[in-house]
């Protein structure tokens, strides 16, 4: 299904900074509400790194009728969390991949993750992505939308993260 006439996706600006905290905000919340107390804990997502994902031509945003409605990073490879692997292997170690962190959406935006990985899939066909144990909600939509289970990351917290890849089907 394509994207709504009215939906744009596009590399995020300093200007989008206060749309993108209160996105992040609501996310946080969605997680909540779910059960999810573990996830995005101490302010994480801070502006600091919405900031380092901008300056790096890394963070976009989703736009519904020009207003904000969704954040996400797509960063390309090496990430240096994912460079051991436990329990699991990654389906391909061997091409370039970009990963995908931060997302997260307003409550009244529909459609967001599908857009969202159409939108990086034709980027790159080979995306790296991974959430914590609690946050059932993406884990269900990466199964959904093609991501295969891979194993268990660290982040340099220490703290485990489930690991997933979704590569192009020859």
């Amino acid at each position: 299904m394509p994207m709504p006439h009215n939906r744009a996706i596009r590399l995020a600006t300093l200007h989008d900074l206060d749309d993108i905290m209160v996105v992040l905000d609501a996310a946080r919340e969605i997680m909540r509400s779910s059960g999810n107390m573990n996830q995005w804990t101490d302010g994480y997502p801070t502006r600091r790194a919405i900031i380092a994902d901008i300056n790096c031509n890394g963070g976009y945003v989703v736009e519904d009728d020009g207003n904000v409605v969704a954040y996400f990073a797509m960063l390309p490879s090496p990430e240096p969390t994912y460079a051991t692997i436990s329990g699991g292997a990654w389906l391909d170690d061997t091409k370039p991949y970009h990963v995908v962190h931060r997302m997260g959406k307003l409550p009244s935006a529909t459609g967001i993750f599908r857009d969202v990985f159409d939108f990086c899939f034709r980027v790159d066909p080979n995306i790296r992505i991974d959430t914590h144990r609690d946050n059932i909600i993406m884990q269900k939509l990466f199964v959904k939308h093609g991501f295969s289970y891979c194993g268990i990351i660290y982040l340099q917290s220490g703290d485990e993260r489930l690991a997933y890849q979704r590569v192009p089907i020859d």
